[in-house]
């Protein structure tokens, strides 16, 4: 969903993390303040700040402006905001120019937009290969 506020992505072909969200379960709104801990099904987007942990089976996303204090673990997590704390996707983690991350990030793939901010350790698991084309033998 492109269209959602505070998140600037377009459409590539199911590419992106929201390209696969058909809609949020859980949101926290830009004036809220929620403390304690997220856990269930669903997608949840975040807008405003966040003190605790969670466990999602989905996605989650931390809008530009929302902030985070805490452990996220979910299936794909994309950032857009502020998050101090560890970060495990269990799948696929985004981290767009707006992204301030302090802590571990933990994933099995990565996208960083130039201009996203990260102090902090990356752990990348399940390594994808590829062959590069430039290295290909060229055709007769």
């Amino acid at each position: 969903m492109s269209g959602e506020p505070g998140i600037n992505l377009g459409k590539s072909r199911g590419r992106r993390i929201l390209d696969r969200v058909e809609g949020f379960a859980t949101s926290v709104g830009p004036e809220a303040h929620f403390r304690g801990a997220i856990t269930g099904a669903g997608h949840c987007i975040v807008y405003g700040h966040v003190e605790g942990d969670c466990d999602i089976a989905g996605t989650l996303v931390v809008a530009e402006g929302g902030r985070w204090v805490g452990e996220i673990v979910a299936d794909n997590v994309l950032i857009a905001g502020q998050v101090a704390g560890s970060l495990v996707a269990r799948e696929k983690m985004e981290i767009v120019s707006t992204a301030r991350i302090r802590g571990k990030l933990a994933c099995r793939v990565i996208a960083i937009a130039e201009g996203a901010v990260h102090d902090g350790e990356l752990q990348m698991g399940d390594v994808t290969r590829f062959a590069d084309r430039r290295d290909a033998e060229p055709s007769a």
